[in-house]
């Protein structure tokens, strides 16, 4: 069957089974979790209770992208018969561990990861079937939690080393055989992975109650050291003997990896509410969000659970996120620029030119939508306890570039009947501050709690064309809502992306300054994306 890109097989690999009854009805179930969708509630005009239906991410690839499943007669699609490139797989690596189907024994990440790369090869067998087709033939992997590290420890350790961490025991004749066996000889290897998309992976380990999960060795029958960064930096093959495990180390194109983080914890009922009380806020129950992405990589965050009823696999928000992905036109990055804050009144007439006696934190929110869309794909709120934090010197003194989050635009997905060819999408952005402190203590003469300095909604609109892609904006104070008639100019850029700048809040001259108020910068930079 002829391949052609975008349209890859898709590869989904499931999460963390704890116990071996987990694994047993992991193993039972044919789609290992990735066609459970979710009936949720939404209210009409006259606040009646109406059921919204998200159908599964599975069930919606087919549906939107035209991907068939590859079961069939209780089994896959016989070995003679070709499978289409749009082809959903599930990577059921949990089986040789069950004991109804394999051996009943726990493996290692990095077996797991050698029976990913014989999949893959797998199924590269099933679907190619002329010698042109071999050399476009890739894959796509989805994986949720843990089944993210399993495809971090392909691309970072078996392709680049080899199957001798997966067989530390057995003697080099073997391993040089499976090497050859599975195209490993001549390292690095190529992976034949096109995108990688994670749902909630812990890629810089798991904290409960503010500590590095242990690892027991032998006294960890549920394999949780898998998410021990001491563990982790040996499978993943990183060097050094500390800090962050959460790099790609050069192994994959960091820009093609992207990590969808959740941020509700609590709605996780896993251990029966357990590891929500071990991560509390800034987490998804399970994985913080500190600790959910790889460095570097795109991102972005959805108000749902590590699992559950409440989930993040089966949420529209990941599925969305997903789609554009993988499939999208265009990709944009936005990022925070803050060049001034300003005290209130009363505060700054205190302190005078001694701005170190007063110590503040803000709270900045962000949140973005498509046109057409009834979910967030990214949301980041204080009612939440999910918004971005950072210090008075963090944002002013040190200059640091806030990144809020990366986002796809995708033309197939567009609402038809708007009568405008434009890709439109809106972004939220508050900036809040909780207190202020002064000589070390709180100051609440003439704060209000939950003040902003700053809150708009900006709508754009983008439309690609052959010569020039082009992008008008609005803000909502300004122009009303979802209104973009204001062109934007893009700044010089050395590649192939077009950035655009926005001032936001006062200006530079203003003659009187809102006090508190905020003066910054929000970037969009947008790329081709797919162009292959």
């Amino acid at each position: 069957m002829a391949i052609k890109s975008p349209h890859y097989p898709i590869i989904y690999v499931r999460g963390y089974a704890a116990t071996m009854s987990e694994i047993e009805d992991t193993v039972a179930t044919p789609y290992m979790g990735f066609n459970l969708g979710a009936t949720k509630i939404r209210q009409d005009y006259e606040a009646n209770i109406k059921r919204f239906v998200f159908e599964s991410p599975l069930i919606r690839l087919m549906k939107d992208e035209g991907y068939s499943d590859v079961y069939r007669n209780g089994d896959l699609i016989p070995v003679d018969e070709r499978v289409p490139a749009r082809s959903l797989w599930i990577f059921r690596y949990y089986e040789p561990v069950s004991e109804d189907l394999g051996e009943g024994a726990r493996q290692t990440i990095p077996r797991f990861a050698v029976e990913l790369r014989k999949f893959i090869l797998y199924i590269r067998s099933r679907v190619c079937d002329e010698d042109e087709d071999d050399e476009n033939f890739k894959v796509y992997l989805v994986a949720h939690s843990m089944g993210g590290l399993i495809c971090r420890c392909y691309l970072q350790n078996i392709c680049r080393r080899g199957v001798r961490d997966a067989f530390p025991d057995a003697p080099t004749r073997e391993v040089n055989a499976r090497n050859r066996e599975l195209e490993l000889n001549r390292r690095p290897a190529a992976s034949l992975v096109d995108k990688v998309f994670t749902y909630a992976t812990p890629h810089n380990g798991i904290d409960m109650a503010g500590f590095n999960v242990p690892d027991l060795g032998s006294l960890d029958p549920l394999h949780a050291r898998n998410f021990n960064r001491d563990v982790m930096r040996e499978y993943l093959a990183l060097p050094g003997d500390d800090g962050p495990v959460n790099a790609l180390d050069g192994a994959f194109p960091v820009e093609r990896f992207f990590c969808l983080v959740g941020t509700n914890y609590r709605d996780y009922d896993a251990f029966h509410g357990l590891s929500r009380k071990g991560t509390g806020a800034l987490s998804d129950g399970l994985v913080m969000i500190r600790n959910a992405s790889v460095a570097g990589a795109p991102r972005a965050f959805a108000h749902r659970s590590h699992s559950g009823h409440y989930g993040i696999v089966n949420s529209e928000e990941g599925f969305q996120n997903l789609r554009r992905f993988l499939f999208g036109n265009v990709r944009t990055d936005v990022t925070l620029h803050v060049d001034e804050i300003t005290l209130p009144r009363r505060l700054e007439e205190i302190v005078g030119d001694d701005r170190e006696r007063v110590k503040a934190a803000y709270n900045i929110e962000t949140s973005a939508t498509l046109r057409g869309l009834n979910v967030f794909v990214n949301e980041r709120r204080v009612s939440q306890e999910s918004a971005i934090r950072r210090t008075y010197e963090e944002l002013v003194h040190d200059n640091k570039t806030v990144y809020l989050f990366s986002g796809y635009l995708l033309k197939s997905a567009k609402t038809s009947d708007t009568g405008d060819t434009a890709l439109a999408f809106s972004l939220f952005l508050g900036v809040q501050v909780p207190v202020y402190e002064l000589d070390r203590r709180f100051w609440l003469n003439g704060h209000f709690e939950g003040g902003y300095v700053f809150r708009d909604m900006l709508t754009f609109h983008v439309r690609p064309g052959s010569k020039r892609t082009t992008v008008r904006y609005g803000l909502e104070s300004r122009d009303g809502p979802w209104e973009a008639n204001e062109l934007l100019e893009p700044l010089e850029s050395d590649d192939d992306a077009l950035v655009f700048e926005i001032p936001i809040g006062f200006e530079a001259d203003a003659r009187e300054k809102p006090k508190p108020g905020l003066r910054a910068r929000l970037q969009i930079r947008a790329t081709a994306w797919n162009t292959d």
